[in-house]
Parts: structure tokens; sequence; C-alpha cells
């Protein structure tokens, strides 16, 4: 099964330095990668681009992820993303626009969301996705 991989694991694995013990989620994502089961959507590019001062860091950040091409976004993941926005707030739980697209995306793929974002174990008492469980 695909994996769609959130902002917080590429973010762990791919920007952030100086644990000197290899990280759960950065072993786990390369696992996925290798097994071509990694999967990353425009959004999340974008985020992990932004803020990144240095001109070499962000082009050899923006070419390592140019290896995976995203899945294209269609109008009824937009259309469910806000859905499930409005199905959260009801019940009070608050999320980016990144993440609830993240979730219809998944979704109507029938793909798992591989995050440490604890935002997303609220979201599915309330919203129908899967979350990826490590290996």
């Amino acid at each position: 099964m695909k994996v769609l991989v959130d902002t917080s694991v590429w973010s762990l694995a791919l920007r952030r330095k100086g644990s000197p013990e290899p990280l759960a989620a950065a072993i786990e994502l390369g696992e996925l990668i290798n097994d071509l089961r990694a999967e990353l959507i425009g959004p999340i590019r974008m985020e992990l681009l932004s803020g990144i001062r240095h001109r070499r860091q962000l082009e050899k950040l923006r070419d390592t992820l140019r290896s995976f091409v995203d899945i294209t976004l269609e109008t009824e993941d937009f259309e469910r993303a806000a859905e499930y926005r409005n199905v959260c707030r009801k019940h009070g739980v608050q999320g980016s626009l990144t993440d609830f697209l993240i979730c219809a995306a998944a979704n109507r793929r029938s793909m798992t969301i591989f995050t440490i974002d604890d935002d997303f174990l609220h979201f599915r008492e309330h919203i129908p996705i899967q979350l990826h469980r490590s290996s």
C-alpha cells in the first residue's frame, strides 16, 4: 500500500540534523522510499521548501525532492478537504488546510498517512483516515 508522507516526517528526515541517534521516523521513511511506497503532494513540497534561508540548502533539498513525482490533486480532493475541515471544526478540532488536503488525498486513493503530528490522531476520530504504522 502506498503511503502519503506528511511534512513532519519529511522534515525530520531531510532538514533537521544534530541527533546522534537515528530517528525511527527517518528510518521508516527510508524503508518506504526503498520500497517505492512513499508519496508526496505539492503542498507538502511547498511547506518543506518554505523558510529555508540559504539558497544552497534550498537548491539541495529541491533537487532531492525532485526524485518524487507529486500526486496529482483533483477538484474532489480540495472539496473533500474543505468538508473534512468543517466536520473537524464542528467537533472543536483544528488543523491546517494542508493537513486536511493530506487527509482527503490519502482517503480518496486508499492510502495511509505517515505522520508524527498528533493532530492527525484527533482528525481520525471524526474523518475516515488511516495512519501508517511503522514496520
